[in-house]
């Protein structure tokens, strides 16, 4: 090893056992030298070291030494400390490290890498700053200023114990009029939010909107502090999944993409194409059922795609309302009744409004006030029935354990299809010799 004099004083303070002091010294050499330090300890001081080092630092230095050294030095660590350190890390970089650790820890790593795909875990981000509680002032300051010249310093710290519990958050602006003596442990505030690294993503969403903050910390069940969850992730994540969910209403995969392969997106469109096929001639086969009368008073015809236009859209509507309800948590299992009702009611009433005006068309058009009246009550039930279905579908398959975006569009068309042609037909049926 080259003999620099910068170099060879710190490793002298590691091996003095004054291991805060020297992490201050090898946080002000350059990378380069800092690695030429790593190589040169026992791994069990490296591992001490690395402790009391920011994770996106430790990351950075590791990256670049022998997989043979890593394993040493992460077989010192706690398995927690070493899979938030493996989260940094590029994907290649993980594969090529974790081939050389011993089994037990590998496994350990895994279990704290792996995480339900919703959840918490999976979104959030070790790019984070914390102290331990016992560390002083002064010596807090003069750390962040040494990681300002690597990123921009974050406007919120977190405080953990010896054992890497999360204990309290520090502010910057307390941290700056406090006494350079005092420890940190006396400055923070104990009374914190923080996500547990299982808990839902849509549910995290719902707490930061709630408090408002753009920001949380992640534990995991031993109070671990594992990572942050940021709110511009959510956010991102949350608009990727509601775009998924629109391709998925209307039968495409939520993972096809604009510039996906031909044969890929047929895959994905083709089988749900053939469903709605299987749908359009059950609406066909009711109209089927009313041909004769069709045939004996064509001007039918003109209005039945009328009626199911009208209550597919106004089906349309309470889908997205409720799927939007759904997606922001806004539906209690107490009140799922109370708004299918809501729909009904609100369906109801614009059929009778939209029937008003329908029937003074129809009868403008043939003269007849009576086709005004069919196509008036028609619209009334299809249009409640539509927003039964569009409220339903979607709240009747989150209940059962399926995807709410699952081609709900498909299905309520079928729906008001059906529903808009039997009624229409069958009011038509109730009043033809007054239609003849």
């Amino acid at each position: 090893m080259t003999n620099k004099p910068s170099i060879m004083p710190l490793i002298r303070k590691f091996f003095e056992d004054d291991i805060l002091s020297a992490v201050h010294t090898l946080e002000t050499l350059s990378e380069e030298e800092a690695v030429e330090v790593i190589q040169s300890l026992p791994p069990n001081l490296t591992a001490r070291a690395l402790a009391h080092m920011q994770v996106r630092v430790v990351a950075d230095l590791l990256e670049q030494i022998s997989p043979e050294l890593f394993a040493q030095i992460l077989d010192e660590m706690d398995p927690q400390r070493s899979a938030a350190i493996f989260l940094d890390f590029p994907q290649e970089v993980r594969d090529r490290f974790l081939d050389v650790l011993p089994e037990k820890l590998k496994e350990q790593i895994r279990e704290y890498l792996t995480y339900p795909e919703d959840s918490a875990g999976r979104i959030m981000t070790t790019d984070f700053l914390s102290f331990y509680q016992e560390m002083r002032v002064r010596d807090v300051i003069r750390k962040i200023r040494l990681l300002a010249q690597r990123k921009s310093p974050s406007s919120y710290a977190y405080v953990v114990d010896e054992e890497n519990r999360l204990v309290g958050i520090m502010n910057m602006r307390d941290l700056m009029l406090a006494s350079g003596d005092d420890k940190l442990g006396n400055i923070i505030n104990k009374d914190f939010f923080s996500v547990n690294s299982f808990m839902d993503r849509e549910q995290v969403a719902e707490e930061l909107s709630k408090r408002r903050y753009f920001a949380a910390p992640v534990i995991d069940s031993q109070n671990h502090l594992i990572g942050v969850v940021k709110a511009e992730q959510l956010i991102e994540d949350v608009q990727e999944e509601a775009t998924e969910d629109i391709q998925k209403m209307f039968g495409a995969g939520g993972d096809e993409r604009a510039f996906s392969t031909i044969g890929f997106s047929l895959k994905k469109r083709l089988p749900w194409l053939n469903v709605n096929l299987a749908t359009a001639f059950l609406a066909a086969s009711v109209v089927a059922v009313f041909e004769g009368l069709i045939a004996k008073i064509t001007i039918l015809a003109v209005f039945l795609p009328v009626v199911a236009g009208q209550g597919g859209n106004a089906g349309a509507q309470s889908l997205a309302v409720v799927m939007r309800g759904l997606v922001m948590r806004e539906i209690p299992q107490n009140r799922v009744w109370p708004l299918v009702l809501k729909e009904v009611w609100i369906g109801t009433i614009n059929g009778f409004i939209i029937g008003l005006i329908t029937a003074g068309v129809a009868w403008i058009w043939s003269g007849n006030p009576f086709l005004g009246v069919v196509i008036g009550l028609a619209m009334i039930v299809n249009l409640a029935i539509a927003g039964f279905a569009g409220a339903a579908i979607p709240l009747f398959m989150k209940a059962a354990g399926l995807d709410p975006a699952q081609c709900s569009n498909i299905i309520l068309t079928t729906i008001t299809d059906v529903m808009g042609f039997f009624s229409f037909l069958g009011f038509a049926v109730i009043f033809q010799n007054f239609l003849l």
